[in-house]
């Protein structure tokens, strides 16, 4: 495969949920030809699934005759910035004061947004929202208290952070894929936390959980 312009491996890009996808659609193909068994499926299917990177997904599909699903990902990469930059921010500040604020759902998050956790708590949740700007900084101050920040699994991340007696979670730092938007996390956590992780869509949970549940009931049909 070759190196993206300045060095950039596109096996060390960001997988999409639509990346996802097109590879569980090859297996499940490959397992209606009998290429698969029931056990092999659901063990490449969770495979898929927990993939972070293109080449994560490259070995699932290696062995088998259909065209390399990781190449063809790569070109469909740049559609992830579809239908979900654009829009007139909805918020751009959430203060919980010995209590608590949510930014969740179909929400337009702002070029900058400033998050104010004191003995209180609060959570912002950019999976299903839109992004007005490419890129969005959430300034995150928890005193005493937490924030914890949700971002799509294919977003670039920049977690900047400091800690003081507290904590400001760093791991969810790293490349997304071409077109995703960009997060930068920054901020102070004094004697609290902030949180950054990467999670799923909703309905991309739902999704998988019905896939596994009908996986279920065809081992259970095949026994």
């Amino acid at each position: 495969m070759t190196d993206l312009p300045g060095g950039t491996d596109p096996r060390d890009l960001r997988a999409s949920d639509h990346d996802r996808d097109r590879v569980a659609e090859v297996l499940r193909q490959a397992a209606g030809d009998g290429r698969l068994t029931l056990d092999e499926l659901d063990e490449r299917l969770t495979a898929v699934y927990a993939a972070k990177t293109y080449g994560d997904l490259e070995p699932i599909t290696r062995d088998l005759p259909i065209g390399g699903p990781p190449a063809a990902a790569v070109n469909a990469a740049p559609d992830a910035a579809a239908g979900r930059i654009g829009g007139r921010p909805t918020s751009s500040v959430g203060v919980g004061i010995m209590g608590g604020f949510s930014r969740k759902g179909a929400w337009v998050a702002p070029r900058e947004f400033t998050a104010v956790a004191c003995w209180g708590g609060g959570e912002i949740d950019l999976r299903d929202a839109r992004f007005a700007e490419p890129e969005v900084t959430i300034r995150a101050f928890a005193v005493m208290g937490g924030v914890n920040v949700i971002v799509p699994e294919d977003a670039e991340v920049d977690v900047r952070g400091i800690g003081i007696m507290g904590g400001f979670d760093d791991r969810a730092s790293g490349r997304g894929a071409p077109g995703a938007p960009r997060i930068v996390v920054t901020g102070l956590a004094f004697w609290g936390g902030v949180g950054v992780v990467r999670k799923p869509r909703r309905s991309e949970l739902k999704r998988r959980e019905r896939e596994r549940r009908r996986l279920d009931r065809g081992g259970e049909s095949a026994d």
